[in-house]
């Protein structure tokens, strides 16, 4: 019985598995170690919840990244949102931002309190709300990678044509591509290659990590959340290395094109422009952020409500370094203890894609 039969795998598949992990044990025997980085919180989870993780060959080392939109969401800008709720303001935001700790607790305290927050599973709501309130001043928190802002940019573009005055957006998206420029750039992590979220290059387009291979020389891969698609990408990755010829592939079962969405990507490209933003632990990575065009100004919360970025001292929580592949969970000292799901200290213990809270979900 194969090993990946316990894992759920079934017995027509199991073959392909098992030389797919003999395949990449042969890449490890030639290089020793190799260590890649899954860039996406679903992965994460992925790996873990499939059991994959614990059949991987010995020597590879895989590392969780910045791809979990709510954990890389810098501090101060979780502050600004809840200064914002404190006025007033009616709050519209994805559930996983809810219990993200700020320095003066979280949105779902806050809404405990009587604050106006409510949980919204589409950006679009913020139109139907806004129609439903038109005394209350609308916030949408706009947080996420190149998955989520066309919804935002779809959002802006309806509020303009029926001529709402009482919705904004307070714009936190990012951009993954820009991100892993300056971890591939980095000599001390000694990433040698990086499984790429495939639902983000759907929209983005391959061509956009072309560098990571191309300039940096680095392995990439695309992948899905299959087993089998995240199990593909992790022997092109090896090959990739032990070979010394790098070259971008995608391993999903729908397409993945090199250029893109143009739809979605020229949504973008209207209602945003690139701009700096701050990551979590990581600080301002230039032209990684999206920022309202001054076209929609009256619907960017920035422009309407005078907001400033905002500086705040870190408290003790490592989340941006796990993010960056610097630490893995248990190595900080707040995993487990002080930092629980049920108390969580920082973005990545209360995320669904979140890296400690997979770790201690199924690593446990």
């Amino acid at each position: 019985m194969s090993e990946f039969s316990s894992i759920g795998v079934e017995s027509a598949a199991a073959h392909r598995f098992e030389a797919m992990r003999e395949k990449l044990a042969d890449f490890l025997r030639e290089r020793r170690n190799l260590t890649f980085m899954e860039v996406c919180g679903t992965h994460t989870v992925a790996i873990f919840r499939s059991g994959l993780r614990s059949l991987l060959p010995e020597g590879l080392r895989l590392l969780s990244g910045p791809g979990c939109p709510v954990c890389v969401t810098d501090q101060g800008e979780i502050d600004i949102a809840l200064n914002l709720a404190k006025k007033d303001y009616v709050i519209l935001t994805y559930g996983d931002m809810l219990r993200v700790p700020g320095s003066s607790g979280s949105l779902l305290e806050l809404k405990g309190q009587g604050a106006r927050v409510e949980v919204v599973v589409s950006a679009i709501q913020s139109i139907e709300i806004a129609l439903a309130h038109p005394e209350s001043e609308v916030v949408f928190l706009g947080v996420g990678f190149e998955t989520t802002a066309p919804a935002t940019a779809v959002t802006l573009n309806q509020a303009r044509q029926v001529g709402l005055t009482n919705l904004s957006v307070l714009c936190l998206h990012k951009t993954v591509p820009s991100a892993l420029r300056v971890l591939a750039s980095n000599p001390a992590l000694k990433i040698d290659g990086f499984i790429l979220p495939g639902n983000v290059t759907v929209v983005a387009g391959m061509d956009d990590y072309a560098f990571l291979t191309e300039a940096l020389g680095k392995a990439a891969a695309a992948a899905g959340f299959e087993p089998e698609e995240i199990l593909a990408a992790l022997v092109d990755l090896a090959r990739q290395v032990t070979t010394g010829h790098f070259r971008l592939n995608a391993y999903r079962k729908q397409e993945t094109p090199r250029g893109g969405n143009p739809v979605a990507r020229k949504l973008l490209s209207e209602v945003f422009d690139p701009c700096d933003s701050r990551w979590r632990g990581m600080g301002v990575i230039p032209g990684s952020g999206y920022r309202v065009r001054k076209e929609y100004a009256r619907f960017d919360a920035t422009e309407k409500f005078g907001l400033s970025p905002v500086s705040v001292p870190n408290n003790g929580c490592r989340c941006g370094e796990v993010l960056s592949g610097v630490l893995t969970p248990p190595e900080c000292e707040l995993y487990g203890t002080a930092c629980t799901p049920l108390t969580p200290v920082g973005p990545c213990m209360v995320s669904s894609e979140g890296t400690c809270g997979a770790w201690h979900r199924f690593n446990r």
